[in-house]
């Protein structure tokens, strides 16, 4: 398998994509996801408007028919030409497997295969086949790191010809993150916002994508942390009355958990207590706020608060595709959370 890096995707699409049939585009990250297989697509050269160069598929299909992916690889173009199938919603589907390990090891010469997938374990049955075989090309797709944000507002700044302060930066580096359309989506609605300024400045961030209300999406995050359905409820409906974007206690649930995640892998690995991690990853956590996380810390394990950080991001891709939807969305989401935490919080 050639393994890509996210800081390789870029010199790896220009000059070394061409040279493969095969691509595994997997990750925590399903925006990410989403973008960079839309790019490897745009890269193999097929018309991705041609019906018969571009076959669609979702991964239940070919679980549902066994020999379909071999079926439509091998196939020749109606009218001639090179071919990509495309597969969305990969796990380990059992069919899917075979047919990659057979095609992995005799890559098709008319046609591309390019899989999309979720967060793929390392024994995933998926992984362990490109991990194998040399003729795929696997892209993992992390959430963004502080480097990639900077680089990802960099490069939308500089297509709208715009500037940004320092202080709107930071703000907008707190303000985004998680999920790499949702992120994308965020920036191009602030430089909409701006497109008659020369200077995006703090007001500009805080008016259009907000940290909006940091007092009172904490105090959500913090009922959902409880595991209290009412004090949530009652709480995310003064944050709607207040006219901030639910999508934004969304997004700072999601940093909670991801942090959380940090904090408890540390713990394992370190073999420390809850006090120990609190003063070195927690120190930046508000004082009121510590005994909630402390508790979460005990009631949690890593892999649980992985699976969580994961379904979060998921809602808020979803919330961004459906914009109309985003509201209902977010708070059966968030309330779904709630009384996970609280189930935890009764056992102890």
């Amino acid at each position: 398998m050639v393994d890509v890096k996210s800081h390789e995707f870029e010199g790896f699409l220009q000059k070394s994509a061409r040279h493969y049939r095969i691509f595994l585009v997997y990750g925590p990250d399903r925006g990410l996801v989403s973008e960079r297989a839309d790019q490897i697509a745009k890269a193999t050269g097929v018309s991705l408007d041609d019906g018969f160069a571009l076959v669609r598929l979702d991964a239940s299909d070919v679980q549902g028919q066994p020999g379909r992916l071999l079926d439509e690889v091998n196939a020749l173009g109606l009218f001639g030409g090179e071919k990509l199938v495309w597969i969305k919603g990969a796990a380990n589907e059992k069919a899917l497997v075979e047919g990659f390990q057979i095609l992995a090891k005799d890559p098709p010469d008319g046609s591309y295969l390019l899989v999309e997938a979720g967060d793929l374990k390392k024994t995933g049955a998926l992984r362990k086949v490109g991990e194998s075989e040399r003729t795929i090309a696997a892209i993992a797709c992390y959430q963004d790191d502080a480097r990639a944000l900077n680089a990802l507002i960099d490069h939308e700044l500089s297509a709208a010809q715009l500037r940004i302060t320092p202080a709107a930066r930071e703000l907008l580096l707190n303000s985004i993150g998680g999920d790499r359309i949702a992120s994308r989506n965020e920036l191009q609605k602030l430089l909409l916002y701006c497109m008659h300024e020369t200077l995006i400045d703090e007001h500009h961030v805080a008016d259009i994508i907000g940290d909006a209300s940091a007092i009172s999406t904490d105090e959500v995050v913090d009922h959902v942390l409880e595991g209290d359905p009412d004090g949530f409820l009652h709480a995310i409906q003064k944050v709607i009355a207040s006219k901030t974007a639910v999508f934004l206690v969304l997004q700072s649930t999601l940093k909670q958990f991801q942090l959380l995640e940090s904090m408890r892998l540390e713990m394992d690995e370190r073999q420390q207590q809850v006090a120990q991690v609190m003063q070195t990853l927690g120190r930046g956590i508000h004082f009121r706020r510590k005994p909630i996380i402390e508790k979460t810390l005990r009631n949690w394990n890593s892999a649980d608060l992985s699976r969580e950080a994961s379904r979060l991001g998921a809602a808020i891709l979803q919330s961004r595709q459906r914009s109309a939807l985003e509201d209902n969305l977010a708070i059966q989401t968030l309330l779904a959370t709630t009384l996970q935490a609280g189930r935890r919080n009764r056992r102890t």
